[in-house]
């Protein structure tokens, strides 16, 4: 059966496009899936507690201020003192803010997925300095304070796991529910003695948290001077926020990392003034740093990333394919190619779900394996050897191989990529470099 070059190309990369549908139908069950884990992984944490954010402590000290203005009466003329009552707070954020805390994590199964929770105890510590006449001068007689209490936002307070005891200059005070400020978002506070207005005064603070969160572990570093040290048994970490650890260390058993910043760095005191009278106060809030606990091996990335070099992958194999067909000048039919690219697009659903039971280096080995071995045994009965069927299966093995380290070098994929691709063309272009294109266009192979 002769078939023309130019008809055999046109049919090669029409069954390349007809292969797109099964990618495209495989790609949007890799997203199904990843939405259906995230849905999991988000019934996990509801369950148990969301990614924390610790923010405070921050002195809170709510007053009554009482003005006196002059008005003129609008019938008789007359001019009056008209009494003014005004409502506020005063904060007052720590001279030095010191939270030293230890992290160890654990993983929750639900179904084949699992949600990595973690549980940290901190110790919280550092100082106020308040100025004397608390900053306000001459007008502090204005002033009507009533009771202080200090703030401690935390994003979910179901994950605090021991009973909250402030120290401060030597007594011991409880904590209550809520952060006491809409501005902090949820959390707990405590009541404070009254202040030494006059003559301004030192506040030691010190006190232990233990919580429980997923994924994330936020610090907002509220001192003039903040020292924050994590350490963890996590050996993958990933620091987010707007402040990178000054001294970190990371092996495979864990990882410590300490951050320092001052108010030079956060102007947390600006963004402070800017929360007065605003819930959920995103300039505040949004100034953190701290570190992910999220796997970074996911297979549905990893998957999803596979699936982009597909068509790549299948063009490269045709390629082979068709590079024996006419060196060896073998008659192979339209259907032997499109049964090849179904195999080859068979091991993108493998991959998938193989790697959701075991781990993804193991899941790619195992599809790897059963496509090559099926397309080798295929390939030796149509270009009738086996031993071009072994030769053509360990080209395909190297082709995995090649796409597995494009998966696994991120920051080099696009150079590996470019090199493979050139590399590919410079082979077909010295294996072909004598063949009569002309002469396989007109004359039918023979079997």
């Amino acid at each position: 059966m002769s078939r023309t070059l130019s008809f055999k190309l046109g049919a090669i990369a029409l069954l390349i496009l007809l292969l797109l549908i099964p990618l495209l139908m495989i790609d949007g069950l890799v997203d199904e899936r990843q939405n259906l884990r995230h849905q999991v992984l988000q019934d996990i944490a509801r369950s148990s507690s969301y990614r924390q954010q610790i923010t405070g402590p921050i002195l809170v000290l709510p007053y009554v201020k009482t003005t006196h203005e002059w008005k003129t009466h609008d019938k008789t003329g007359e001019r009056y003192q008209q009494e003014r009552q005004q409502r506020g707070r005063l904060y007052f954020l720590p001279e030095r803010f010191v939270l030293d805390g230890q992290v160890s994590t654990e993983l929750r199964a639900r179904g084949i997925y699992q949600a990595r929770l973690y549980r940290s105890d901190s110790q919280v510590s550092g100082q106020f300095r308040l100025p004397p006449r608390l900053g306000l001068g001459d007008e502090l007689g204005f002033y009507r304070f009533d009771k202080p209490f200090l703030s401690v936002g935390i994003s979910d307070i179901r994950g605090i796991g021991n009973d909250l005891q402030l120290r401060l200059n030597g007594q011991t005070l409880g904590f209550a529910p809520g952060s006491g400020d809409p501005s902090f978002g949820a959390g707990v506070h405590a009541p404070l003695p009254a202040l030494d207005a006059q003559g301004g005064q030192l506040l030691e603070f010190a006190f232990d948290l233990k919580l429980q969160g997923t994924e994330q572990l936020a610090v907002v570093p509220v001192g003039r001077d903040s020292r924050v040290s994590l350490s963890s048994d996590w050996p993958h970490p990933s620091f987010v926020g707007e402040y990178l650890p000054s001294q970190r260390e990371v092996n495979a058993q864990g990882f410590s990392a300490q951050w320092q910043t001052s108010f030079f760095a956060t102007n947390l005191e600006e963004a402070l003034a800017d929360c007065v009278g605003r819930e959920q106060c995103h300039a505040l809030l949004g100034r953190n740093f701290g570190v992910s606990f999220v796997d970074p091996v996911d297979q549905y990335l990893k998957t999803d990333r596979a699936i982009k070099y597909a068509l790549l992958f299948i063009a490269l194999t045709f390629a082979t394919f068709f590079l024996f067909e006419v060196l060896k000048r073998l008659a192979v039919h339209p259907v032997q190619y499109a049964l090849v690219g179904l195999a080859l697009a068979l091991f993108y659903l493998l991959l998938l779900s193989l790697s959701e039971h075991l781990a993804f280096a193991l899941a790619y080995g195992l599809s790897a394996s059963a496509c090559v071995g099926l397309i080798g045994f295929y390939v030796s009965f149509v270009l009738h050897s086996w031993r071009r069927g072994l030769g053509f299966g360990a080209l395909l093995a190297a082709l995995y191989a090649m796409l597995y380290g494009l998966l696994s070098a991120e920051d080099h994929a696009l150079l590996m990529g470019s090199l493979l691709v050139f590399g590919v063309l410079a082979s077909v272009m010295v294996l072909t470099r004598k063949l009569d294109w002309y002469g396989v266009g007109r004359t039918a192979p023979h079997a």
